[in-house]
């Protein structure tokens, strides 16, 4: 735990997926909020099935504790920004009660996605396709 001049006690983690990065603070307060990127996360992620993807640790946690939550994020597109601040929400948790983890862990939330796009090789148009063959 990190503690600011205020005295406010917050954990801070790192979550990522792909090449998005999230640097996630979880704050215990009075009520539930959100703040991606100096934006309410209704304004950062329009729909609600990302706004899903980034609640759903707490639902899975089931922690009565009210949280404000607020984080920088960075790199990929919008889908893995989701899940990057969702893991780092999730890794937070993680510190603040250890009885999480085993939902969390079956959830799949604390694992990282490393999948990347694969680099383009030489003499090819993409990372595995090749030029059209042409016999004459």
């Amino acid at each position: 735990m990190v503690t600011t001049k205020t005295t406010k006690k917050y954990l801070e983690t790192v979550g990522r997926r792909k090449t998005a990065v999230a640097r996630v603070r979880l704050t215990e307060a009075d009520k539930t909020t959100y703040t991606v990127n100096d934006l309410k996360l209704s304004e950062y992620f329009p729909t609600n099935d990302l706004q899903g993807i980034v609640k759903d640790s707490l639902k899975v946690s089931k922690l009565d504790t009210k949280f404000t939550i607020s984080g920088l994020v960075k790199g990929g597109g919008i889908n893995a920004q989701a899940e990057a601040f969702r893991h780092g929400i999730s890794r937070a948790l993680l510190m603040f009660d250890e009885e999480t983890k085993k939902s969390l862990k079956k959830a799949g939330f604390l694992k990282r996605d490393p999948r990347m796009k694969e680099r383009k090789k030489f003499g090819l148009k993409k990372a595995r396709k090749s030029p059209q063959w042409n016999k004459r």
